[in-house]
């Protein structure tokens, strides 16, 4: 099973859309392993985005992910990673997919709505800046066994 973080921005939470946006995960069979309502910090955020300093956008993401609550989730399937990306849709809005997230939810290029991590190395850089290994919690549930064939060739946990 693979591990990803995933955070509902803060124009998500203030559209009031986290209980959207989370069906959708679980709807698809990937499972919520951490959840947590927070203010991202300045050193969270700076963790978060430190691939971007120098960047034009850098300022503002930072503005941008510290501006107001935001909701973070570890979750959890087999090609969690590849799966959560689709299901997010293209970055900006307006490009987006109908069917994804973005594209269901979202015109903006700047109000995106959500960030997933986008590799394996990503999500073990990024999972640790909001959970610690002792927030997240290991559990099956009963419609696993038909949601995907254990017998499927799926990537290690992060």
């Amino acid at each position: 099973m693979q591990q990803t973080l995933v955070i509902v921005k803060p124009d998500g939470v203030q559209r009031q859309l986290v209980g959207n946006i989370l069906s959708r995960f679980e709807r698809k069979g990937i499972k919520v392993v951490g959840l947590r309502l927070l203010s991202v910090s300045q050193k969270q955020a700076s963790t978060l985005y430190s691939v971007h300093k120098g960047k034009p956008f850098y300022d503002s993401l930072m503005k941008f992910i510290t501006s107001g609550p935001v909701c973070v989730m570890c979750l959890e399937g087999p090609r969690a990673i590849a799966v959560v990306r689709k299901l997010m849709g293209k970055t900006f809005g307006y490009d987006a997919e109908p069917g994804t997230i973005r594209g269901d939810l979202g015109l903006s290029k700047s109000f995106n709505l959500i960030h997933g991590s986008d590799s394996a190395e990503s999500a073990k850089r990024e999972l640790p800046i909001f959970f610690e290994k002792s927030d997240l919690v290991s559990y099956e549930l009963p419609d696993d066994r038909w949601i995907f064939d254990a017998r499927e060739d799926v990537e290690e946990a992060v």
